[in-house]
């Protein structure tokens, strides 16, 4: 029966899924407010461009789930609150999951609900309360048919990287991905590695698992259309962006620009020609 849900989140021509993140407002860092500082005007412009999920809070859902229609792109809800972003991290680390996140995300008739597992160097508590959290959501998701998409993300060291920023170490993002899959993973939505050539393995390590790749931090233009081309040819299932698109002069634009590109095969520099200016 999740499958009823999950058939919400990809498309039925492509098979493939492209999801906008706009939940970034939930981890309490001023820079991440770019783009969705007035959030109700930012989902109705990514609305008109339909997307086939936008992934919100419990706090913003409402935005999208109260628009009339039957058209509107299948909510994903987030789960899970952590304050490991920041360049200057503080005393303590934590990630912490919502109360009743399935009740909530059926009341807010979600498609899917999404959790973190984080690989943090030097903090091994941050990865164990993501492993109890995902413990605690799975046989949830699973008496209530709510398909469970787990997020494994591998951090580089805040003191080198200073912040938020993702280590596309094939190496690591292969291990974590494997493990969100033995977890219970009905999707996946994985780091971009560092060498894109290279990423059919982490659509092989995890089986069956549809995998949908993170935009990771703001790109030009060119390098996020192209990767993305590369993306889809190498096998994965579709796309989760956030800040490449809320943070564009165009996010209409270029949401269709990359819709053109998961959905029917159009090439980067095609794709382009759908971004004004």
């Amino acid at each position: 029966m999740k499958q009823y849900r999950q058939n919400r989140l990809f498309n039925a021509r492509s098979n493939r899924c492209f999801d906008v993140a706009v939940d970034h407002g939930f981890f309490n860092e001023r820079g991440f407010l770019q783009g969705i500082e007035n959030l109700e005007k930012c989902i109705k412009t990514l609305v008109a461009a339909a997307p086939d999920a936008i992934q919100l809070t419990v706090g913003q859902a409402h935005y999208l789930q109260s628009l009339p229609g039957k058209e509107k792109p299948a909510l994903v809800l987030r789960t899970d609150v952590a304050n490991v972003y920041g360049t200057q991290l503080p005393r303590a680390l934590f990630s912490r999951m919502i109360d009743q996140p399935v009740e909530q995300a059926l009341r807010l008739d979600a498609s899917c609900v999404v959790v973190n597992l984080f690989r943090i160097p030097e903090q091994p508590e941050v990865t164990d309360q993501c492993i109890q959290n995902i413990l605690c959501l799975k046989p949830e998701c699973d008496r209530y048919a709510m398909p469970l998409m787990i997020e494994p993300l591998v951090f580089q060291p805040n003191q080198k990287a200073g912040g938020y920023m993702v280590d596309g170490d094939l190496d690591k993002i292969l291990p974590l991905v494997r493990q969100a899959v033995e977890l219970g993973a009905d999707v996946i939505k994985a780091d971009p590695t560092d060498d894109v050539s290279v990423y059919n393995k982490v659509i092989e390590i995890a089986g069956r698992v549809p995998v949908l790749v993170r935009g990771g931090g703001k790109a030009p233009d060119k390098e996020i259309l192209d990767r993305t081309e590369n993306l889809m040819k190498q096998g994965a299932a579709g796309i989760v962006y956030g800040r490449n698109i809320i943070q564009h002069a165009d996010p209409a634009g270029m949401t269709r620009a990359l819709m053109a590109i998961v959905h029917e095969a159009a090439t980067a520099q095609q794709a382009a020609k759908l971004i004004k200016g």
